[in-house]
């Protein structure tokens, strides 16, 4: 049997809509074993599918229909840390423990960026699947069905406040808001703010966050499906965030923060979200991964 360790990511980081993601330090874990049959089972009583529906096996399948094998079965156990539905690279960590899982029973036939290219096409975009896969920040842009991708380091003085809602929202719902088309200021406006952020969290310097977290393409149409928003944004502002957006779909938050100044923003923030009445919100203060998912053996 082996052990594949999958970590959580955020999608966009404000500005950088499809294209900006990270990996961070929360994560899945997937057992998964050769078998005639199907045998999937959650560890931790989140509520998974059990057959050919399950994500993880579905992603094998496909990778050995890629290399014209006939999947046989597999045992798949999860353990199941990342919210579901809540912007945080849920799916993306199923497909990517389920193309690993099935490249090492086949004998690792397709190489990294080989595996990068198949995730990001499951998923219809790479900014979840990628730093998923290379851990660290990510900036992605696909061409044709081959993605091309820098993975950088992100600033050790860094830290991430996730502020997860006790709601759902799903990726389809949110993407349908979205308009068509979008006037050349509002692009121009989003690709400075997405090179910025970019460059800011390699450097560490968080004065820029709060300019480049701005966006017009996907925040805007997105904050009406999550309730307090406007209150968990002004919030985390109010006890010094550099910069707050969005995670991925939604519906969680992230505020981006220092490490002297991380653990007095999260007690303070669990104080005061009582205070608005947005009690059910949890949060977690966590770094960026800078390895990727990981195998090893049971």
């Amino acid at each position: 049997m082996i052990k594949i360790k999958i970590p959580a990511t955020s999608a966009n980081i404000g500005s950088g809509f499809d294209s900006l993601g990270i990996a961070l330090t929360m994560y899945n874990e997937v057992m998964l074993e050769e078998s005639d049959e199907i045998s999937i089972e959650s560890l931790d009583n989140v509520k998974i599918p059990t057959n050919e529906n399950n994500l993880v096996y579905w992603s094998a399948k496909k990778l050995y229909e890629e290399c014209g094998k006939k999947i046989p079965g597999l045992k798949i156990k999860q353990v199941n840390n990342i919210p579901i539905a809540r912007g945080l690279g849920s799916s993306s960590a199923c497909i990517v423990a389920g193309l690993l899982g099935a490249n090492r029973f086949l004998g690792s036939p397709l190489s990294k960026n080989e595996i990068i290219n198949l995730a990001s096409k499951i998923e219809g975009h790479p900014d979840n699947t990628t730093p998923a896969i290379t851990g660290g920040l990510v900036t992605s842009a696909i061409e044709g069905e081959k993605v091309y991708s820098v993975t950088v380091p992100v600033a050790k003085n860094i830290r991430f406040a996730v502020m997860v809602p006790p709601f759902e929202l799903k990726t389809d719902l949110a993407r349908s808001v979205l308009p068509q088309s979008y006037s050349k200021d509002d692009v121009v406006y989003n690709l400075s703010r997405a090179a910025l952020m970019t460059a800011s969290l390699f450097s560490g310097n968080l004065e820029n966050l709060r300019v480049a977290v701005s966006d017009k393409i996907h925040q805007p149409y997105r904050a009406k499906f999550i309730h307090g928003f406007e209150n968990i944004f002004r919030l985390s502002y109010e006890l010094g965030s550099y910069g707050t957006y969005i995670s991925g779909a939604g519906p969680s938050i992230i505020s981006i923060v220092d490490e002297n100044s991380s653990e007095s923003f999260r007690k303070c923030a669990l104080s005061r979200f009582k205070d608005k009445n947005e009690g059910d919100w949890k949060l977690l203060m966590l770094e960026s991964d800078s390895v990727g998912a990981t195998i090893s053996i049971e």
